[in-house]
């Protein structure tokens, strides 16, 4: 009888596909290996999820693999069957998981080609060279950088932040020569360690103790209290035992930082995955994971499906971050998947926030997670000061009140920093006509296009659609067109009319996106000369600027009355995260917060009690009206060409579930509150279950009614479970 084995192939059906297995192949089947197969009329990569498996389709029609990719698996079992759970879990092709938990380069037949890597290390004629230019902070950045590690590769100082120009200007003034070959990995430098507080010690000590077996901890830390130096004190520790450690943090704008504080501590021992580093880049470090080669991996999402040799430790900072939850494709939590992979190869997994999001809060409550609190800053810094600027009625200058201008002018005089945040990119949100009340909005979606006043357009920052920004209405062509509201840009220019003699550095996605220029950013705020900071959320996650000792927020009130449960859930975490940039070091920091809605429960839970009072007053709310996390949802979204396309298709899966009763509840089909965006109109079925399994069993339902349906071609539609938006 025929060898038959299922083939997860990436394609949008729910199964895997059977193929025949023929002895010219020359080699047994196994769990995980890549094959080539023809699918239809194309020839794809399809991956082994099972073997031995029978049929009752005859052997005559049926297809076979064309050719085996691999000498070995590249998936192990285990990643196969997380795959495969993974799929069911989030009801989505299980041929699609199982590409996206490989590297770019797997997801190909031709072979992966390895380049070996160049190592750089200081000329020792370096004290004969003349000093470098104060003003070559990058190159002079790079060099201690070098000189702390011995010696880094051309692919580690990319990792770092710092492009090849940097480097190769240090190569050709002959501060750097080539090695010969890497260093042979160097211990941990036990004088750069900072002496930990009781809290820090008890912490370490309990994640340390837990080394071995599965246990869920929630690091429960304000902002500098330490925690990183509390996860490589734990990390040290799994070291120790031979084993391995897998970091998660939200986004790649933290990666440079992070890595250098961790090659610093753990030399020659970091791999890093995210999407700044090419395709090779991305599979030598997930090589270098599943060899053993590295002990550390450092990576942002879809860093969780990396194999491990022997993974001991996993930590996601910033758990609360919704980073961690992928938006398009398959919706996967790679939070949720760690736990997952910490029970798996039973050892410890540490969520870390100082803001942790609710679902850990109540995983606490329940007793699934234990708690350790960091309540004390590192270093004996105070927590600052937080005031409320009510500007009701007030004359703002682009946005910003006399109080918050007057406290940045106190601030640069005593030769410190300020931070003024707003979480709005761009010049002006609205560009409208003072004569005839003409808006730009977007041709595509429900939206405004947003004022880019240095590149001169307008764009829309929901489908990227972009045009010259006009100098006239085009509908009654007046020439008196005017910039409703600020963002960041139009913050930096007003500002620098206010400070004309301080330098004022806007860090947002339009200043950032060129490779390095993040790292180039905060090397200017760290030579700690007075400066304003401007920019987005991208300054509020886990940066350390020990000379800002003001942080202004201009605009916090949209989030508190968001047309999601979660909005305030959201602000909050975000308040409290920009709040935490002031006073880190030995410097009192405070904090200004502009708002219309100063009286605002949730705004004076915040500011008189902190996060964790405001957080359970939240939870009370969610339990009240029987809410995530106290129940289980999920959503699924039809788009296409018509709002009546959208809801008709949903309608069907609806009129094909059951009622609605106590236990469970599903709401829609409803039209997103932006309905049209990027051409297409978006509705949704939303379903609420008190049981995660009563949940599931309606979603398998759902997806089998909506699989079977005959659909127009231009619809799509989507299963997200555990979701962190409704629309």
């Amino acid at each position: 009888m025929p060898k038959l084995v299922t083939i997860a192939v990436p394609c949008p059906l729910r199964r895997g596909f059977d193929y025949l297995w023929a002895d010219a192949l020359q080699q047994e089947p196994e769990l995980g290996m890549r094959v080539s197969i023809p699918f239809g009329s194309r020839r794809l990569v399809g991956v082994i999820i099972a073997t031995d498996v029978s049929s009752d389709i005859p052997s005559s029609k049926m297809k076979a693999v064309l050719k085996v990719l691999d000498s070995k698996p590249t998936l192990s079992p285990y990643l196969v069957e997380l795959g495969r759970w993974a799929a069911d879990y989030y009801h989505h092709p299980i041929g699609d998981c199982i590409q996206q938990m490989l590297p770019v380069t797997l997801r190909k037949a031709e072979p992966a080609k390895e380049k070996p890597a160049q190592y750089w290390q200081c000329s020792e004629q370096i004290n004969q060279l003349p000093t470098l230019s104060a003003r070559a902070h990058q190159q002079r950045s790079l060099l201690s950088v070098i000189e702390q590690s011995g010696q880094l590769s051309r692919r580690q100082i990319k990792d770092l932040g710092y492009s090849n120009n940097v480097l190769n200007t240090l190569i050709n003034g002959g501060y750097l020569c080539k090695a010969d070959a890497p260093l042979v990995k160097r211990k941990d430098q036990q004088a750069n360690k900072p002496v930990l507080n009781s809290e820090q010690d008890e912490a370490v000590n309990a994640i340390s103790s837990a080394l071995g077996r599965f246990e869920r901890f929630l690091l429960d830390g304000v902002t500098g209290s330490g925690k990183t130096e509390v996860y490589l004190r734990a990390i040290e520790n799994c070291l120790a035992r031979d084993e391995q450690a897998l970091v998660l943090i939200p986004e790649i704008g933290l990666t440079p930082q992070t890595l250098q504080r961790f090659e610093q501590r753990f030399p020659k021992q970091v791999s890093t995955l995210h999407s700044g580093l090419s395709d090779g880049e991305r599979l030598l470090n997930w090589q270098n994971i599943q060899s053993g080669k590295h002990q550390i991996l450092l990576g942002t999402r879809s860093a969780v499906f990396t194999p491990f040799n022997k993974l001991g430790l996993i930590i996601v900072d910033e758990e609360h971050d919704a980073s961690y939850k992928q938006q398009d494709g398959w919706r996967y939590s790679a939070r949720d998947i760690a736990v997952k992979r910490g029970a798996d190869h039973h050892c410890p997994v540490v969520l870390g926030s100082a803001t942790p999001s609710l679902d850990s809060l109540h995983n606490v409550a329940q007793n699934r997670y234990q708690l350790l609190e960091l309540r004390e800053r590192a270093g004996g810094a105070s927590a600052p000061s937080v005031r409320l600027l009510d500007i009701r009625n007030e004359a703002l200058d682009e946005g910003l009140s006399k109080s918050l201008l007057d406290a940045t002018t106190r601030t640069l005089n005593a030769g410190n920093q300020a931070l003024i945040f707003l979480n709005r990119r761009g010049f002006s949100p609205q560009l409208q006509c003072h004569s005839c009340g003409w808006l730009a909005n977007c041709q595509a979606c429900d939206a405004k296009m947003t004022v880019h006043f240095g590149r001169r357009e307008l764009r829309c920052h929901h489908c990227d659609a972009s045009e010259a920004l006009p100098s006239i209405c085009p509908q009654c062509h007046n020439h008196q067109l005017i910039f409703q509201g600020p963002g960041t840009e139009r913050l930096e220019l007003s500002l620098k009319r206010h400070f004309p003699d301080v330098a004022v550095i806007r860090i947002d996605r339009d200043t950032t996106s060129a490779k390095g220029s993040m790292q180039s950013l905060v090397d200017d705020i760290h030579t700690g000369k007075p400066c304003i900071l401007v920019g987005t959320q991208m300054l509020a996650k886990g940066h350390h600027f020990p000379d800002v000792t003001l942080v202004g927020i201009v605009d916090i009130d949209g989030g508190l009355f968001s047309a999601d449960f979660r909005g305030p859930e959201r602000s909050g975490q975000l308040l409290i995260q920009v709040a935490g940039r002031a006073g880190r070091a030995d410097k009192l920091g405070t904090v200004y917060i502009q708002t219309h809605c100063p009286e605002h429960p949730a705004l004076e839970a915040l500011v008189n009690k902190g996060y964790q009072p405001f957080a359970q007053q939240l939870l009370a709310e969610r339990r009240l009206f029987s809410l995530p996390p106290i129940s289980f949802s999920a959503v699924i979204r039809a788009d296409a060409t018509s709002l009546q396309g959208a809801e008709a298709f949903l309608e069907q899966i609806r009129t094909a579930l059951p009622i609605g009763d106590t236990q469970w509840s599903i709401v829609g089909p409803l039209p997103a509150p932006m309905t049209r965006k990027a051409g297409r109109f978006r509705a949704a079925l939303i379903l609420q279950a008190e049981r995660r399994s009563l949940l599931h069993q309606h979603l398998h339902t759902a997806c089998h009614i909506g699989d079977q349906l005959n659909k127009p071609q231009n619809l799509r539609w989507s299963v997200d479970v555990d979701p962190i938006d409704l629309f």
